[in-house]
């Protein structure tokens, strides 16, 4: 059944970047209204494929790398379709919305490849916190967001029109604001109420915790100079593109390359 919703909502989220595509490649500026829903069916899939695994092992499945990429994965799709059906102009949102879809799908695929094991089975003590599951939940939405932002920067950065400039910037800023609040509750707040839990202590320098309070600086950063500094445009564009440059070496990169007490995540 797993492997049944996995493959069907990889199909799901594959046949809606096809769809995608086409309207793309079209000259009129026409707004898709089929490729959203089929994003959201992959999505529900996949939020489904995390109800059953949390019914099995009785606690929420986001405690490892695969039942997080699936996790993320979902709510990069229901991310992407909220935005879109509240777009007052879905035409400027279609690259952006694209290239979430395109990171869902490739988020989804690593998560069925054999690399990454798909066992079923209880977290260890230290990961069985509710404390756990409101860091990863939100920090990954709020990345999600980041993740949009992160499209329509660098689209941005290759616009040279400036009426869709302006369109693209307020995607920019629209999202990161949304993420912000959303990822620093998850990915700090709750992440050193869960530290202290797990390691009796709120703070330890972790690499992961470093690189997310890297990450949290560089979008504090870009707020600043957007909200206070009223700087906009190009150096906001880098700054978001970077931002999640660094969310992506948080949680892949710092697995991968810097061994820490985050090691079993």
């Amino acid at each position: 059944m797993n492997d049944l919703l996995g493959l069907t909502a990889l199909s799901l989220i594959a046949l809606s970047a096809v769809w995608q595509i086409v309207y793309l490649l079209r000259q009129q500026q026409v707004a898709d209204k089929v490729s959203p829903w089929l994003l959201l069916g992959g999505g529900v899939l996949l939020f489904t494929l995390t109800v059953l695994r949390s019914i099995a092992i009785s606690f929420p499945a986001v405690t490892n790398t695969y039942e997080a990429l699936v996790f993320f994965a979902a709510a990069l799709c229901v991310v992407a379709f909220v935005l879109r059906m509240v777009a007052k102009n879905p035409v400027a949102l279609r690259v952006s919305l694209f290239g979430a879809t395109i990171i869902a799908l490739a988020v989804a695929m690593i998560s069925s490849s054999p690399l990454v094991p798909k066992d079923i089975q209880p977290p260890i003590p230290a990961l069985q916190s509710i404390w756990l599951v409101m860091h990863v939940t939100l920090a990954f939405v709020g990345e999600s967001f980041f993740a949009v932002a992160f499209i329509a920067a660098v689209s941005y950065l290759f616009t040279k029109d400036q009426t869709k400039r302006v369109a693209i910037d307020r995607i920019v800023y629209t999202t990161t604001v949304i993420g912000y609040p959303i990822f620093t509750a998850g990915a700090l707040v709750f992440g050193m109420i869960w530290a202290n839990f797990a390691w009796g202590s709120y703070w330890s320098w972790d690499p992961k915790e470093t690189w997310a309070l890297i990450t949290f600086l560089v979008y504090t950063a870009y707020l600043h100079t957007r909200i206070i500094m009223k700087i906009d445009g190009t150096v906001s564009a880098i700054l978001a593109a970077v931002g999640f440059v660094f969310t992506v070496f948080t949680f892949a990169g710092v697995n991968f390359l810097l061994s820490g007490l985050h090691s079993y995540g």
